[in-house]
């Protein structure tokens, strides 16, 4: 572990909170919205210097910041990142940034740009905090932003109630995350033979180095994986997900779709916490990942309106990714973190595409759509080509993402690669059966009377878009040479257990 000299992820979480308040006496719209691109682009910047000084040869924790929060429960002020984490913090600020830069001619008031900024600190900080009290606090301050975000500035007349619900689910899987979090806290003191509440210990790099009895191994795991799982989203927890994405403003919901940030708990906290019983049950977690892939396909199958087939899609997306985690290999664990990177990308793209036609047309539903190729050719063009690098065109990042997770999948069991290869047939059918109905089929009168194509702002956003996702896809090492090291390090603590055979530590080689 390795201290850091400047305190930068101090500072990208900070700088957003400021620039809200900042936006908040501030009386002009236009100044506002002003700020809240400047601070998303100063955040933006810091990111590329984090991800600079990273260094990827190191598999351990860095650029450690620490300080005394709550002495009397041993709760600290401790920000770090390792090879996992590090790629999410530019991939949160660009997706603000992205977020923003969309909703620039947008009616909306201040609050509404405020609140994007203060759920871009929250993220960061969920993604870069190492005490677990202080990723609780981050992990419930992404509610209120988005409670308001959705409720108040979404187009559907239902969007209360897609808020609240998102609320409660969030809310009721906290509940198991800070039961486990306590249990983990007292375990340690148990096991240093220590004093309650004096000496507890919330740190996450502590609680890595501490024993955990068999009889609670069993509780933490299944009690984070609820947790998580319910923002995740994965089946049965995800019906908020498709009611969000038809209530809220498209850029809040390309934010929602894409910080995954219930399933980088998983990958985070639960498997490394629970280790013995992370690889005890990865059968269970496989078949859940199963579950989650085949049945938001064949859901998507059947949507009509384009952001409801994304939601689905990215619930499909998750189910993949989980399947890669519970691989337990190399090639599971980097091509899950290169979807969590990747996918979420070009899923949050098309979520920004659909709220420009949304803008344009009034709606999303396929009866309302058909030709518009004709109408938006620059538009469809972007589309068509985020489409294809959603479904693993060669060339784009999602492509060995794919292909490191069905390898790591076919490895660890065969099934759950024959799984993965079929939700990814049915994800092609979904997005191309809807695509070619609404894109090239015979135009509607609402269409036929739209001729405004992108902006030239939101020409420059989808090129930059694609471009990273054609660098990704091209230069897969560069991402891959990143989290090397920690997800060794990562599988090495898993598969290190008491009982486990040499063949599955061998499991650890690359290709």
């Amino acid at each position: 572990m390795s201290n850091a000299h400047f305190p930068i992820l101090s500072l990208m979480v900070l700088v957003p909170l400021a620039g809200a308040l900042i936006i908040g006496f501030c009386a002009n719209i236009r100044l506002a919205k002003a700020i809240a691109l400047t601070t998303a682009s100063l955040v933006m910047l810091a990111s590329v210097w984090l991800v600079y000084v990273f260094n990827p040869d190191d598999g351990g924790l860095q650029l450690l910041e620490r300080h005394v929060w709550i002495p009397g429960l041993h709760v600290e002020y401790l920000l770090g990142v390792d090879g996992i984490s590090v790629l999410f913090l530019p991939l949160t600020a660009l997706l603000t940034l992205m977020s923003i830069a969309a909703s620039w001619h947008s009616a909306h008031s201040r609050l509404y740009f405020a609140l994007l900024l203060v759920l871009e600190a929250a993220s960061l900080g969920v993604f870069s905090a190492l005490d677990l009290v202080l990723f609780f606090v981050f992990w419930q301050l992404t509610l209120p932003p988005l409670f308001f975000l959705i409720g108040l500035w979404g187009l559907d007349p239902l969007r209360h109630n897609a808020a609240s619900k998102y609320l409660l689910v969030s809310i009721c899987g906290g509940l198991p995350l800070l039961l486990a979090f306590i249990i983990l806290a007292v375990n340690h003191a148990t096991q240093i033979n220590a004093n309650l509440p004096v000496d507890l210990s919330f740190s996450f790099p502590v609680l890595l180095e501490t024993q955990l009895p068999d009889n609670l191994q069993g509780i933490v795991f299944i009690l984070l994986l609820v947790g998580f799982a319910a923002k995740a989203p994965l089946v049965p927890f995800h019906t908020w997900l498709p009611q969000a994405a038809m209530a809220g403003p498209a850029p809040v919901m390309a934010l929602l779709i894409s910080l995954k940030l219930g399933t980088y708990g998983i990958l985070r906290y639960a498997m490394a916490l629970a280790p013995a019983a992370a690889v005890e049950y990865d059968w269970v977690l496989g078949i859940i990942g199963a579950i989650t892939l085949i049945y938001g396909a064949l859901l998507t199958l059947q949507q009509s309106n384009l952001r409801r087939l994304l939601a689905f899609a990215s619930i499909s997306h998750v189910g993949l990714v989980i399947i890669g985690i519970a691989s337990l290999n190399m090639q599971g664990i980097q091509g899950a973190l290169l979807q969590l990177l990747n996918f979420t990308l070009v899923a949050g793209v098309l979520m920004l595409l659909a709220g420009f036609v949304q803008q344009r047309l009034g709606s999303t539903d396929l009866h309302h759509l058909g030709g518009l190729a004709k109408a938006m050719p620059k538009l469809a063009g972007f589309y068509f080509l985020f489409v294809l690098a959603g479904l693993g065109m060669p060339g784009a990042s999602v492509f060995p993402a794919d292909l490191l997770l069905v390898l790591g999948a076919l490895q660890a069991h065969p099934s759950l690669g024959i799984t993965a290869l079929a939700g990814a047939v049915l994800s092609a059918a979904c997005l191309l059966a809807f695509s070619r109905r609404a894109f090239l089929g015979e135009a509607t009168k609402t269409v036929a009377g739209q001729t405004q194509d992108l902006r030239p702002h939101e020409l420059a956003l989808l090129a930059t878009a694609l471009l990273l996702v054609l660098l990704g896809g091209l230069f897969p090492n560069s991402l891959l040479g990143i989290n090397q090291k920690a997800a060794e390090v990562w599988l090495t603590r898993l598969l290190d257990q008491p009982g486990m055979e040499g063949d599955e530590l061998a499991s650890l080689a690359m290709p």
